[in-house]
Formats: C-alpha cells, structure tokens, sequence
C-alpha cells in the first residue's frame, strides 16, 4: 500500500491509470475515503493519471488526535504528490476536499493547474461546528451520522439506492472519531475568503442541485465572485455528486480541463458553428420565434438547443444545394408523412410570415402527401395549416 509522510503521519493514496497521462488528484468530503469516487475514476482515466487521497483522519491514513487545519492538510495532498512523482496536478476535491484544495492553490500556484471545486463553502459557522465536534467527543459519531446522510443525499436518491446510502454510512461509523475532529476542526477555522482573490489557476465551482449543506446562494457564489475567472455550473443530486451524479461530474471534470489543458479550440469552435447556426435559424424562423426559444433554455435543455442550432440550422440548413424555399416545403411534407404535428405547425407559420412559400405552394404540397403519405395524413395536415392560417389573418 502507498503511503507518503506527511506531518509526521502516514497518508495513504492510490494511482489509477497510465503515467503519462496529465495528472489529476481529487480529495473526498469529511466523512468519506477514497472510495467515495470509485464510480467516477473510470470515466476519468482515458484522459488522466487519477490520485486518490485519503484525507488525514480518514480511511487508511493516520488520524492523530488533536485540531487539524487546511494549511497541514494542503501539506498531505503536496506530500503524496511528490511521493507519486506528480510536479503538477489539476485538483478536485467535494466539500472539505475543495476546501483543501482553495488551501493549497495559493500556498502552492506552481504545482496547481486547475481547480474544479464540488459542494464547498468558503466560511462556515464555527459555533455550528463547535457544537457538532463537541457532540461527537461525547457520544461518537452515531450521534451525527443519520443527519449527517440526510445532508450527503438527495430524499429521492436515499429512497432509490438505500446500499449506497448504508455503505457511506458504514464507512462513516467506522471512522477514527478523532480523524473527524480533525478536520472538522479545520473547516471550523478555515479563513479561505482573503486568500480567494489570489488563486491563479483556471476554477470550476460546482453546486449540486439538491444540496442543502452548501448550495450556491452564501457559499458557492462567494468563491465565484472571489476566484478570478472562475465558472460555475450546476450537476445533479446533492452533498455529493460522484455517489449520486457521477456521469454529470466527471463530464464536468473533462470537459473544462480540456480547456485547460489543450485550449479553447473545441470551445471555440461550437460557439461559432452556433452563432452560424443561429443566423439561419432566424432567416427562417423569424427575431420573435428564436428570441422565444431561447429565453425558455434551462439547464436541462441548453445542450440540445445548442446542439440543434449547431448542426440542424448550420450544417443542414446552411448547406448551398438547396434553397431555402425548398427545405422549407421538404421540412413540412417530412413532417406531416411522420404527424410531427408540432413542427409542421411551427414550419407553416414561420413560412409564410417570412415568405419563404405561398399558401398555393402550402396547398401543393399538402397534395402530394395524400398520394405518398395517405389521406389521413393529408386531412389532418390540412386542417392543421388551415388552423395557422386563420391565426396569421
């Protein structure tokens, strides 16, 4: 087994894909061991060398009693990387471990190369955690531990995947009560927010969209206006994504590292194939139709918008062998043969707002769906073009 010392401690660590890959680290929630990101390691290391670190106080890293702070923690993470040959690393690291991880950026710029920050907090009320440590030296960690899985997990997800929920909770249990003091103590003191302004390293702050402990309002909003540059973005579940959103954070985790490490390039290149898209989708559907849609994007639908504009209304649209007047007329027949009643309505009116056809050249159409298509077909697409029309006036 791996350990690096550290602080007179033995901190234990694992490396998982292959050397010559970029190096990245991540670094669990108090509470939680490396294992807490077994479902996301593989669908990070096609593109990474991944190490996992267990926190001091934590798994099979030591846990001396007594208060840690960030500053020695931060110390465990550049002990371990230097015992795994890591010069550089990009770091990810939920709750406490993003904690650290805003530690060491500053105390450390040369070693950091970016920073994805999960479910994390800048400041937190000492008196809050005053009481929680005070509770545990007391009567162990099965005091906190039921209240403690009902900020980790969504209500959903803790009545979908009860094994999850008992494993963490296990693991939990067994912990050395004084590795959690530990660092409870340090999130107690922590004294991040000066520090913020200084951290040079490209930043993702990620929110979960169900997470109470630390949701963006008063905790991640404040290291987004802290951090130069940085970005935020929300993935699903709660205190913990890699347990409850683990595709969503590691597409996360790729996707803005490869900005960072290979440039804007990709990046670059959608926003312009978009804004190519977005030119033709308003010649043919109208300011008022697009404006429309577009202010009704949400998380869960941007993606596709941005998807259908790059390569339906610029590689399709945009392509010179056929005019628009044509694709228009090919969109409704091809609509009304398979009922896509929705867009069929939304082709007749944009068409003949924008005079892209005339209601003779509609009705031709129409036509020729009942000989290829069927009179059913036809019948309603007729009633269906009658109805825009009537609106149109």
């Amino acid at each position: 087994m791996p350990f690096a010392l550290s602080q007179g401690a033995r901190i234990y660590w694992r490396a998982d894909g292959a050397a010559d890959k970029p190096v990245l680290v991540l670094l669990n929630s108090i509470g939680c061991d490396l294992s807490l990101y077994d479902l996301v390691v593989p669908m990070l290391t096609p593109d990474f060398r991944v190490l996992r670190i267990d926190t001091r106080g934590h798994g099979a890293s030591d846990a001396p009693a007594g208060d840690y702070s960030l500053d020695l923690l931060a110390d465990d993470v550049l002990a371990v990387m230097d015992a795994a040959g890591a010069a550089k690393a990009s770091i990810c690291g939920t709750s406490l471990g993003a904690m650290i991880a805003m530690a060491l950026a500053p105390k450390a710029p040369e070693r950091v190369e970016a920073l994805v920050l999960a479910c994390t907090s800048p400041a937190m009320d000492p008196s809050t955690w005053d009481q929680r440590l005070a509770l545990i030296r007391a009567e162990g960690l099965s005091a906190i531990v039921d209240a403690v899985m009902g900020r980790f997990f969504s209500d959903a997800f803790r009545v979908q995947h009860p094994e999850v929920v008992e494993t963490v909770r296990t693991g939990m249990l067994a912990q050395n009560p004084d590795g959690y003091c530990g660092c409870g103590a340090a999130i107690r003191d922590m004294a991040l927010l000066e520090a913020l302004p200084a951290i040079s390293a490209p930043t993702l702050v990620l929110t979960g969209a169900k997470d109470l402990a630390t949701p963006f309002e008063g905790h991640a909003e404040r290291i987004v206006s802290a951090i130069p540059g940085a970005r935020h973005a929300v993935v699903e579940g709660a205190h913990l994504p890699s347990l409850e959103a683990p595709a969503a954070l590691a597409g996360a985790v790729r996707g803005f590292l490869a900005e960072v490490l290979h440039g804007t390039a990709v990046r670059d290149a959608k926003d312009i194939l978009f804004e190519a898209g977005l030119v033709t989708r308003r010649k043919v559907l109208g300011d008022a139709w697009v404006d429309k849609s577009l202010a009704k994007r949400t998380a869960f639908t941007a993606d596709y918008q941005a998807m259908i504009t790059r390569y339906a209304w610029n590689e399709i649209w945009g392509r010179p062998g056929l005019d628009h007047r044509t694709r228009r007329l090919l969109v409704l027949a091809i609509c009304a043969s398979l009922a896509r009643w929705e867009e069929f309505r939304l082709h007749v009116r944009a068409g003949l707002e924008q005079g892209g056809f005339t209601e003779d050249e509609l009705k031709e159409v129409l036509m020729q769906i009942a000989i290829y298509a069927g009179v059913p077909a036809a019948n309603t697409a007729f009633t269906e073009a009658a109805e825009v029309i009537a609106k149109l006036g």
